[in-house]
């Protein structure tokens, strides 16, 4: 950049620094994590990983957080989904949060067990309730304190590969949200049964990863609510955000839906509204004191300034606008808005490739950006 002082950015509450467990946030502009079946087969790095990183570290955002890695083989979500399984894959991920490092930002890795939603032929959760076409086998004493044991060795390595925080993947319907859910939690042993009892096993990972990775922060994508009809509540949820927050959570990142309810026809229409996931957030933030992520197409500043200017929420969660468009911090700043580079709603080539199992790229970038994302994929 030229000489001169730094203008004062158009945005005041957007490029305000948070303290986050004793981590420095110089905005509060976050990537919120997003699966776009960039790593190697079986869930290695690959170049395209690190590159695709690298810009979004670039973009001038915060905090990276990086897209669900898995706690066991049989928790993968898919093959290409980042494995955290096992020492092995310990240097790749110190490669990845180097990368993000190299560009003056907080790197953070998600966690995750898919349960139901895993990629196996015979997939875990805490009841056997199905979920398209496959039941799920309902796991025992003993599988849920190994699931519990994983989670904790996983977050070690988060810690060892030097990224700066951890997050568990509490969200999108994942074994974390089957439990707390009333639809696929059907138990009637200790984690059964009323609201208490089915967020035990939540609260008991995040004890076990806090006991193992000691003074490193731990952040918590949360499902709010599933957006179906016998499905997870706001009302039952905020008692675990509660908890959560007893238990010593760094912040909470806020979502809904799941993989049931995001193909639903009002659930797609309601998906292209801007800011459609802000109201979460809110309800969340109006009943904890520590931060609160706000997601769900935030697509201009002008909207991210608002929620947190109405406190809504304490910090933005970019995935796919950030993804489109990684110079929208920096035109936010100088408040260029127009020139922002905007994910339509009409358009879900990205979720359609991902499907495929093929890796996403978008349809408004340069032809350019294309070919290399194209080349880099192995």
């Amino acid at each position: 950049s030229g000489g001169g002082k730094m203008q004062k950015p158009a945005y005041q509450n957007l490029f305000k620094p948070l303290n986050l467990n004793g981590l420095r946030l110089k905005n509060r502009i976050t990537m919120a994590p997003l699966y776009l079946g960039y790593a190697a087969e079986g869930g290695r790095m690959s170049r395209l990983l690190l590159h695709h990183y690298s810009e979004m570290a670039k973009s001038g955002a915060a905090m990276i957080m990086v897209e669900n890695a898995s706690t066991t083989a049989s928790g993968s979500g898919s093959p290409r989904t980042i494995r955290c399984d096992h020492n092995r894959y310990l240097k790749g991920l110190a490669t990845l949060a180097d990368t993000i490092h190299k560009q003056k930002t907080l790197a953070g890795l998600q966690i995750n067990h898919a349960g139901r939603f895993a990629h196996v032929s015979e997939p875990v959760a805490p009841s056997a309730v199905p979920a398209f076409g496959k039941n799920p086998r309902a796991l025992t004493k003993r599988e849920i304190t190994t699931i519990q044991k994983q989670f904790a060795k996983a977050a070690l390595r988060v810690k060892k590969a030097g990224f700066d925080l951890v997050e568990l993947h509490g969200g999108t319907g994942y074994l974390l949200a089957q439990f707390v859910s009333p639809r696929t939690n059907k138990r009637s042993d200790a984690y059964g049964g009323l609201i208490e009892n089915r967020i035990k096993f939540p609260l008991e990972v995040l004890k076990r990863v806090k006991d193992t990775v000691g003074d490193f922060p731990v952040g918590y994508r949360f499902l709010v609510d599933e957006w179906l009809p016998d499905g997870l509540k706001e009302s039952e949820s905020i008692f675990l955000a509660k908890s959560l927050e007893q238990e010593g959570i760094a912040y909470i990142s806020a979502m809904g839906g799941t993989y049931e309810s995001f193909f639903l026809p009002e659930i797609v229409q309601k998906a292209k509204r801007i800011g459609y996931m802000v109201s979460l957030a809110a309800a969340v933030k109006k009943n904890v004191d520590i931060p609160v992520i706000a997601a769900g197409r935030i697509s201009t500043p002008l909207k991210a300034e608002s929620i947190l200017r109405e406190k809504k929420a304490d910090l933005i969660g970019l995935a796919r606008m950030l993804w489109v468009d990684p110079e929208w911090p920096r035109k936010a700043r100088k408040g260029e808005d127009r020139s922002i580079i905007k994910c339509s709603p009409k358009c879900d080539a990205c979720f359609q490739l991902v499907m495929q199992g093929k890796p996403a790229y978008c349809p408004k970038w340069v032809k350019e950006k294309r070919v290399i994302y194209q080349g880099l994929f192995q």
